[in-house]
């Protein structure tokens, strides 16, 4: 079992900065691809930003340029650096954990507001 514990969310006015953390439970966290996904009202989750264990990182075009997602493998934690917020960001974002052959393992989620 991995478990997440997601932070960082809160409100912010558009082209403001935040900073997610997600906390690893399990020392096997270099061996885990992570992702951050995010889910806003009446729509589907989608991925935002991943990072394998190898530290390949991948974004979605809505956010390319503005989010860098990166890991720090001795504090077994994920991070999520969204610049230049917009409106169009305000979601719940998710943390999650890929450990091959296992499964997917989601943090609790944490709410980001973008609005003046």
């Amino acid at each position: 079992q991995v478990q997440l514990v997601g932070s960082g969310g809160g409100l912010v006015q558009p082209r403001g900065s935040l900073r997610l953390s997600c906390a690893v439970s399990r020392s096997i966290f270099s061996l885990l691809h992570m992702g951050w996904y995010r889910q806003a009202p009446g729509k589907q989750r989608e991925l935002v930003a991943q990072i394998t264990s190898a530290g390949i990182t991948n974004y979605a075009d809505s956010v390319k340029g503005r989010f860098t997602m990166s890991r720090d493998n001795v504090k077994n934690s994920v991070y999520l650096e969204m610049n230049s917020l917009k409106p169009e960001d305000t979601a719940v974002y998710y943390c999650a954990a890929v450990l091959v052959g296992t499964g997917i393992f989601w943090g609790q989620g944490t709410q980001v507001t973008v609005s003046s």
